[in-house]
């Protein structure tokens, strides 16, 4: 199965992987101890992030090292940052509401 960036990302855990991976490498089993599921469980969203080339898995010496590939996320970066400005000015426009709100409220205090 082809997967995605979207995919990826769809999952918490994986997102905290790949948040992990972002400040470092590290390897399968530093990453499996983060989390209280199982390894086989870190294993398929590994296996997934690899498969979407969110991480590349190296061996070096007896240990396989997890390293992110940034470049990759770029795609879901530039689909929800259309959506930026759209939710920025929904934002504003509940928080002047708020304001407003307040301030009738101080008025009849």
């Amino acid at each position: 199965m082809r997967r995605d960036v979207f995919q990826a990302i769809a999952d918490p855990v994986r997102r905290d992987i790949i948040e992990m991976l972002a400040v470092e490498s590290l390897t399968i089993n530093a990453v499996a101890e983060k989390f209280d599921v199982s390894r086989p469980a870190i294993s398929k969203h590994l296996k997934i992030l690899k498969e979407c080339d969110i991480i590349s898995i190296e061996k070096q010496g007896r240990e396989r090292f997890c390293t992110i590939q940034p470049k990759k996320l770029i795609p879901a970066f530039l689909w929800i940052d259309q959506y930026k400005q759209l939710w920025e000015d929904k934002l504003d426009n509940f928080e002047n509401y708020l304001h407003q709100l307040q301030s009738k409220n101080k008025k009849h205090e």
